[in-house]
């Protein structure tokens, strides 16, 4: 179906969310400076700084993969071939845990002051929201609302 409005949808939707991960990758890389990793860090033992680094530099490169994927794959996500379908789910439920875990376990007063944070972690939250619900809607699209016709 692919004159339909969900089709027309996904594949715009698909070019935005693949390039959004990139996006947060600038947020990302500001993180250790102005959260001032440096000064934290050093009251951690090495084996737990390092684990700190390596959990980051993980976390990176899911977001790199995830992006570059998207945007590798979109021809495949948008026909809903069945490993492009797995992993809109994994990158969806990834998403989705990513805010429940911003909602149920930080607490308010965990976050730094300031307007720039306040206003920094609302964005990311939307665009969290917003990849979650692109790569489920899509996923749903394809396996619940039969989108092949």
């Amino acid at each position: 179906m692919t004159g339909s409005l969900a089709w027309r949808f996904f594949d715009l939707d698909l070019w935005l969310v693949g390039a959004a991960h990139f996006v947060i990758l600038c947020a990302s890389f500001q993180v250790p400076y102005r959260l001032r990793w440096k000064q934290d860090l050093q009251q951690l033992m090495p084996f737990n700084r390092k684990l700190l680094w390596v959990q980051s530099g993980f976390t990176v490169l899911t977001i790199i993969a995830f992006g570059t994927l998207t945007l590798v794959l979109h021809t495949e996500l948008l026909r809903g071939d069945r490993a492009a379908l797995g992993l809109a789910a994994l990158i969806g439920i990834y998403w989705t845990a990513r805010i429940l875990v911003d909602v149920l376990y930080f607490s308010h007063a965990d976050w730094p002051a300031g307007t720039a944070f306040v206003v920094g972690h609302t964005l990311l939250t939307l665009l969290f929201c917003v990849l979650a619900a692109s790569y489920l809607g899509l996923f749903v699209w394809h396996v619940f609302l039969n989108a092949k016709g």
